[in-house]
């Protein structure tokens, strides 16, 4: 099975690596995708809609490491969630929330198994990496993994008016699903109201304008330029559709 890593590391530092050489070792014939790397460092909320946007595009049996987790260490859980025929493996702090609440086929386990050597500091590395691969490798041992009702920390599944995401391009993606909103809408960016393009090339140089992402998802960009910059948007940045635009409450 192929493992996908969702991670809030850093693709330039040393702690990817780490963790590619655990996989490597336990679950040496499976594949390793990296999905993310730069997920909004902390953001446990806009990282788990990203989580929950990309998880589709991978195949059914894949396996994610997901790893926002500001509170390693401390006294929340780890899990894994069987979702839609996708396992996650991660921490109980809300991460795997958004994908265990569209799910509607899910399990939940918690993992019970520690390791002899666990860093305080790296559970990606100690805990979630072996449990991914012995998950890829199909060879989980019995005592690992007990059942849970649900995770115990829930977000909302519905959308997240906010920003999640914002590339090196200044494209800021957004929690809104496009399905859910007009194509005639404009969208509210603090006291400004963008109109939607199709794609890049529909819009005036270094104009901001909204449109449908590859992930069907609202993302916010500016033609040959940085929305991020013209519009002052970061992760957190609240958005919405003007009146009339009729969004629509999905979970």
């Amino acid at each position: 099975m192929p493992i996908v890593l969702f991670t809030d590391f850093g693709a330039a530092d040393l702690y990817v690596g780490q963790v590619k050489a655990v996989l490597a070792a336990r679950a040496p014939g499976a594949r390793v995708y990296d999905a993310l790397h730069d997920a909004p460092a902390f953001g446990i909320e806009p990282s788990a809609h990203l989580l929950a946007a990309l998880a589709g595009r991978y195949p059914r049996g894949s396996v994610f490491m997901a790893v926002v987790d500001p509170g390693v260490g401390g006294a929340r859980g780890a899990l894994v969630i069987d979702a839609d025929g996708r396992s996650f493996v991660g921490p109980d702090n809300g991460l795997l929330a958004v994908v265990w609440g569209r799910a509607a086929k899910r399990r939940c386990r918690s993992v019970r198994w520690r390791p002899d050597a666990l860093s305080m500091s790296f559970h990606g590395r100690d805990l979630f990496a072996p449990v991914a691969a012995a998950l890829a490798a199909r060879r989980v041992p019995r005592l690992w993994l007990t059942r849970q009702v649900a995770p115990e920390i829930t977000l909302p599944a519905g959308d997240l008016a906010r920003v999640i995401y914002v590339d090196h391009y200044g494209n800021a993606m957004t929690g809104l699903r496009a399905a859910g909103i007009s194509p005639n809408a404009r969208l509210r960016v603090g006291r400004r109201l963008l109109p939607r393009a199709a794609s890049f090339v529909y819009a005036a140089p270094k104009t901001p304008f909204w449109y449908e992402n590859s992930l069907g998802l609202i993302e916010i960009a500016a033609n040959q330029a940085s929305a991020a910059r013209l519009l002052g948007l970061r992760v957190g940045t609240p958005v919405g559709p003007a009146r009339g635009g009729r969004p629509t409450t999905r979970s």
